[in-house]
């Protein structure tokens, strides 16, 4: 199973996850960077730089708005930053600072979007989804990219008190967020990772100073959005774990906890700007895993666990609807997604919606359950699943290579040819289906 793994012992923010990312397709550098700087946001200019910590070699992704590269408030040179207990060299709170310092800044609640100190203009939720849909990029990475500025804009509206869309974003900052956002977005959809894992997030300690004053570390949006992952403190004063880095990993990791056990096939760094005793930066490994947790291996089959099965009933909702929520639920990862015909009230023919997911990703499912269906109510139902080991392989045939798949485990062994492959060699041979799934099967033999 083709497996990304985020080391985050030195936390996580946008543009190292950006950078971490592009060093596991180099092929493909020069394209991403002319598909980021020619998306039209407002001021952008995106580079890929080489830069070193502690020995390691990797990569910074240098992001400036109009020339510059954003800075925010600086406040080491100033008399009170030692009395307030900010140790100089975290005391930034722009992404790009060190990789790890606060975005908070650039959030604001509705009634002060118009009072910034800076007099910058600000950008609503509705504004920031509206600039996505229209950029020319694939739909999967547009909705991606979407959900995860929901994520931020609902933990800043918790914070402050207010709904989600009323929180404004600071338009500078918007702007390179956007930037790591989409970044992440487009590099795991070209990497087509199957699972993505993570270790648990280490987000720094002591204090950080934003637009809004002294905050503690993690800032508040930032713990908001890691609610049931695990994080961890350290003697590293300074915040290492930003808000933006928080919502791309709470929005595409499926589990975090040690690295598994896999043949990895590529690693990238992506490096922050600050130095540390540690090198600062986020480490990511692709390969091969199996598909089982080691940690819930079944004595003859693969993970073994607990499901979540989301349910609801439809009878006031088109096929059409029901089959784009249905599409929605799988690209945000659900393991699966299924429909059920019922007999409803009044004698209503309805439909019974089924999300299967993993329990830490049960919230993310239910809002969207509840976004894009017309149910006032959800269920949930906790299961237990046995599953068996699966592998994956590639026959040679003489119309082309086809992945096949294998599952093992509790005294059976079952082999499929992938469905696409098949598709792909019939419609390019003008062959049917079965000849080719025949021509496969004695290759096979």
């Amino acid at each position: 199973m083709k497996t990304i793994y985020f080391d985050c012992g030195m936390g996580a923010a946008g543009d190292m996850l950006t950078a971490a990312l592009l060093e596991l397709c180099p092929e493909r550098k020069e394209e991403f960077l002319k598909i980021m700087n020619g998306l039209g946001l407002p001021g952008v200019r995106i580079e890929a730089e080489t830069a070193v910590k502690c020995g390691i070699t990797g990569t910074h992704m240098n992001v400036t708005v109009h020339g510059e590269e954003e800075e925010s408030v600086d406040v080491h040179e100033h008399s009170d930053a030692c009395a307030n207990g900010l140790p100089h060299e975290h005391e930034h709170v722009h992404e790009h600072a060190d990789g790890g310092p606060a975005e908070h800044a650039h959030f604001t609640p509705h009634e002060h979007a118009h009072e910034h100190e800076h007099g910058h203009a600000h950008s609503g939720m509705a504004e920031i989804t509206h600039r996505i849909a229209h950029l020319d990029l694939p739909d999967e990475v547009k909705h991606r990219a979407s959900e995860v500025y929901g994520l931020i804009a609902e933990a800043e509206g918790h914070v402050h008190g207010k709904p989600a869309d009323q929180i404004h974003f600071h338009e500078v900052g918007t702007a390179d967020a956007l930037a790591d956002v989409i970044g992440v977005c487009l590099l795991l959809y070209w990497l087509k990772p199957e699972r993505i894992l993570a270790s648990p997030v280490h987000v720094g300690s002591g204090q950080v100073r934003c637009a809004h004053g002294i905050l503690p570390v993690p800032a508040p949006a930032t713990a908001y959005i890691l609610r049931d992952v695990p994080i961890y403190g350290g003697r590293i004063r300074g915040e290492l774990c930003t808000p933006t880095g928080a919502a791309l990993l709470k929005e595409f990791v499926t589990e975090f906890g040690d690295m598994p056990v896999m043949k990895v096939s590529g690693t990238g760094y992506g490096m922050g700007k600050k130095d540390f005793e540690q090198a600062n930066c986020v480490r990511a490994l692709l390969g091969e895993t199996d598909a089982c947790d080691r940690r819930n291996d079944g004595a003859e089959g693969g993970a073994t666990g607990e499901i979540v099965e989301l349910s609801c009933n439809l009878d006031d909702m088109t096929a059409e609807a029901i089959g784009f929520a249905q599409e929605v639920l799988l690209s945000a990862g659900a393991l699966d997604v299924y429909t059920l015909s019922a007999g409803m009230k009044k004698n209503r023919p309805g439909t019974i919606l089924t999300c299967m997911c993993r329990p830490q990703d049960r919230e993310k499912f239910v809002r969207l359950i509840f976004a894009h269906t017309t149910t006032i109510g959800v269920r949930e139902n906790v299961c237990r699943r046995y599953v068996l080991k699966r592998e994956e392989r590639t026959a040679e045939t003489p119309d082309g290579r086809v992945r096949e798949k294998i599952s093992s485990g509790y005294g059976v062994t079952r082999r499929k040819p992938e469905y696409e492959d098949l598709a792909e060699i019939a419609r390019r041979t003008g062959k049917t289906l079965e000849e080719v799934r025949s021509s496969f099967k004695e290759v096979d033999n």
